[in-house]
């Protein structure tokens, strides 16, 4: 496994990165990096490219060309799916689907990783599932079964599962676009809170105005490729890129009320 040393506060880099699927070019030259404790929303159009990003970053896609970096580990280079299994113990990642095991507890989806992969004992992992149920704001559902919660209540047990790996780095792919509008705010909050706390986090969404709010950059992709990234302001406000006004408009007032009756 090779090694690359970054700057001080760099947890992710892309560089000049190339994915394709046949002839179908994806990713056609990606450049973006991550500091520690930054808040990162990735937006754009569908299909261009956004969530094949963090499926690079988590290697569960390789490119074509280019480097990825996370940490001191060169993601692009690792050969075997032990160095890759290696990573994502350092990475959490929540889909959009909830994907937990539905003959288990709450709480025994939180812990079932920890235990097998960690090798962390029952009563640790036990003692720090319920710290993360008590986070996401669903500590009297340890022991319930997916099956009986709503889908917002999935997506935050998903969350407290990839956190109870106690990563350098979360992502989210689009974690509400599978949710009622109804249970999305619940959602956004808990992740609001992890990006306050400091966890470097790396967002896809199409939830416009909770990137403005939480992001310390904010990237636009289209067609595969970087279009233009900046801080909130200078891409929802300031930018000059007709495409991107157009976009961000078009989307910008999707207004989700949070859990807590908090607008975003």
């Amino acid at each position: 496994m090779s090694l690359t040393v970054p700057t001080s506060t760099t947890l992710v880099e892309l560089q000049d990165v190339h994915l394709s699927f046949g002839s179908n070019e994806v990713l056609k030259g990606i450049d973006l990096k991550v500091n520690k404790g930054d808040a990162v929303s990735i937006i754009g159009p569908s299909g261009s490219g956004k969530s094949t990003i963090l499926r690079c970053i988590n290697g569960l896609l390789i490119p074509q060309s280019g480097k990825i970096t996370v940490g001191r580990t060169r993601v692009d280079e690792l050969k075997t799916e032990t160095e890759r299994i290696a990573l994502r113990k350092r990475i959490g990642i929540v889909f959009q689907q909830f994907n937990l095991f539905p003959h288990l507890t709450v709480l025994e989806n939180i812990t079932i990783a920890p235990r097998k992969i960690l090798g962390i004992s029952e009563a640790e992992a036990n003692r720090h599932a319920r710290d993360l149920l008590e986070k996401v704001r669903l500590e009297q559902k340890a022991n319930a079964y997916p099956g009986q919660l709503s889908g917002g209540q999935q997506q935050r047990v998903a969350i407290a599962r990839a956190l109870a790996m106690r990563p350098e780095l979360v992502l989210f792919d689009e974690v509400t676009s599978a949710l009622d509008p109804e249970t999305v705010g619940e959602v956004l909050a808990v992740i609001r809170d992890l990006v306050r706390e400091g966890m470097t986090s790396i967002l896809v969404t199409h939830e416009m105005r909770f990137a403005e709010e939480i992001s310390d950059t904010v990237v636009f992709t289209e067609n595969g490729l970087i279009v233009e990234h900046g801080t909130p302001d200078e891409i929802f406000s300031k930018s000059t890129n007709p495409r991107i006004n157009s976009f961000v408009n078009g989307l910008g007032g999707r207004a989700t009320p949070l859990h807590d009756g908090e607008g975003i």
